[in-house]
């Protein structure tokens, strides 16, 4: 399949013209002139995968794979060729060309660690300064639509999670967020390239509620657990539950009794069901709550905290309290199986017939952009002095590039078919980073057998995209260029000796991402970077290879 590269609209949805010639940002930032019309095509997608005296490395099989219905973007062929866009053949990513030595050497390891350990988020008093800001005091270049109030998501979680991993506010009240604990992405997302983060999801309210209207954490729990089996196509152990009171046969043994398992057992055209519980239930059986595999419900939310990495007095290096980013994303449209599919061959017709045309992003700063999917993602990042605020219409539509069109995706997101299960893990899977921490995690395995991280390491040659991790490559590579054994065989036991940094690299990485703070120069690249980046393009010619052989899948 021909790739899909995205580009800015040329008006916002809500009326704000935009170029895409390179103009400085205006004083609104829900009106912005594009400096880069390709800002969608992240910066790992022009890695220099050819190396002089080996094989090439693949990274790219981790996005660009065979998909999974209901996503129909099956896009191998992109580990084999750069197939951009003539506006997207130009790398405007400059950040990632930059020296941050003389930065890194002005800033003290003391300062960076009092920085990242001041939350942004919360003040010691308890409020949310960014939630204040935008209910009470919205600043008029924030204001997208100039309608004087703010319309996208205001930041409402408490970060306070119980032994379950759900989310309770100030006073104590479930404020529907739950924590799921997951394995990193391979690549930038390990913590060793830069940033750990975090994934909360909530469902709306009728599957929280019982059938009678009312909260019932049972009905939310098995709900939850239902949408992770959809997700994961598999099996989903819970505790026990009795099925006569929810009326779902849950564990498919033809009887209502006590269920200790979802049974992941759907295929419609066999007349094989699924059902939600609860008030949900109640919903679907009208057809206004809508179920399908790898299909999240209609109005899902997720809350991801990118942050800054933390070293103890031991030097041990964890999740620090000071967020890079706050993301959100929501699930505002039900797309079907047959719509998806529809759009997978509209995208394609149009790349084969308009191979230079950039295909549009619809959005604005406040309710997000789309991914054309049923999704909208928006979020907030650090301004120069630290302080989280909106981001702006172009460093949204990143989003629409990971989210969108590629193959690797599961309804536009990826943490919960990486989910820890419930069978021998802490809290079922369901618990925040901060209840515990990576360390003792066991590699993730592939549907092959195959280490997951271990296969990575064999394809890439690294722990991140670039090739640029001096630490990981020393770690776990010989002088030959062969993986040490040993080191594999600690890998699968524990995820911590290969995605944690150094004391030493972690605060350099935070060093080196606090200057692009400073700078606010996010568009043009947000990856923390040590040194340049050697092994990436600038400029890709028309029909360039990748010297990759053979398509691998993510799956």
């Amino acid at each position: 399949m021909r790739t899909i590269i995205l580009t800015i609209a040329a008006t916002l949805l809500s009326g704000s013209a935009v170029s895409a010639e390179p103009k400085t940002e205006s004083k609104n930032l829900g009106r912005l002139y594009l400096s880069n019309p390709a800002a969608v095509t992240p910066p790992q997608c022009y890695t220099k995968t050819e190396n002089k005296s080996a094989p090439a490395s693949n990274p790219c099989y981790v996005c660009h794979t065979d998909s999974r219905a209901p996503n129909f973007t099956n896009d191998l062929d992109l580990q084999l060729l750069y197939d951009f866009a003539e506006p997207a053949r130009t790398n405007r990513w400059h950040n990632l060309f930059k020296d941050r030595s003389d930065y890194l050497a002005a800033v003290s390891d003391e300062q960076i660690l009092d920085y990242v350990r001041e939350s942004n988020y919360r003040t010691r008093d308890g409020s949310v300064p960014l939630r204040e800001k935008l209910t009470e005091n919205l600043p008029a270049h924030w204001d997208g639509n100039d309608n004087g109030r703010w319309d996208g998501y205001v930041p409402d979680v408490g970060f306070n999670f119980d032994t379950s991993g759900f989310d309770r506010d100030a006073d104590g009240h479930f404020t529907g967020w739950r924590a799921l604990a997951y394995t990193p992405f391979p690549g930038t997302f390990f913590p060793t390239n830069g940033s750990t983060d975090d994934v909360l999801i909530r469902l709306p309210e009728i599957y929280r509620n019982n059938e009678q209207g009312e909260f019932d954490l049972e009905v939310y729990r098995i709900n939850l657990a239902l949408v992770e089996a959809l997700i994961k196509r598999e099996d989903v152990l819970i505790e026990p539950v009795d099925e006569k009171r929810l009326k779902v046969d849950l564990d498919k043994n033809g009887e209502l009794a006590t269920a200790t398992r979802i049974t992941y057992d759907w295929a419609p055209l066999e007349k094989r069901f699924m059902s939600y519980v609860g008030e949900a239930r109640q919903a679907q059986q009208r057809e206004e709550a809508p179920l399908s595999a790898g299909a999240y419900p209609r109005g899902t939310e997720f809350l991801h905290s990118v942050r800054y990495l933390d070293v103890d007095a031991n030097g041990e290096v964890a999740m620090a309290p000071r967020m890079k980013e706050l993301r959100y994303a929501r699930k505002v449209r039900w797309v079907n199986y047959f719509q998806h599919r529809e759009l997978a061959a509209d995208e394609l017709k149009d790349a084969h017939d308009f191979p230079d045309r950039l295909e549009p992003v619809i959005g604005d700063i406040e309710r997000g952009v789309s991914n054309r999917r049923g999704w909208r993602y928006s979020g907030f990042i650090e301004d120069q002095h630290g302080a989280l605020r909106p981001q702006s219409y172009e460093e949204l539509a990143t989003c629409s590039g990971c989210h969108g069109a590629i193959g690797a995706n599961v309804d536009g997101g990826f943490a919960m078919t990486r989910k820890l299960g419930a069978d021998n893990s802490f809290q079922r899977g369901w618990y925040h980073w901060s209840q515990k921490s990576l360390a003792g995690t066991p590699e993730p395995v592939r549907a092959d057998g195959e280490g997951e991280y271990a296969y990575y390491l064999k394809q890439v040659g690294n722990a991140d995209e670039y090739r640029s991790n001096e630490e990981v490559r020393s770690r776990f590579f010989g002088e030959d260029g062969r993986l040490k054994t040993a080191m594999l065989d600690k890998l699968a036991q524990d995820i911590n000796v290969l995605i944690m940094p150094s004391s030493r690299r972690a605060l350099d990485l935070n060093k080196a991402y606090r200057a692009v703070v400073e700078e606010q120069s996010y568009r043009e690249g947000r990856d923390a970077v040590l040194t340049p980046r050697e092994n990436l393009l600038r400029e890709v010619a028309e029909g360039q290879e990748t010297g990759v052989k053979q398509a691998l899948s993510y799956f």
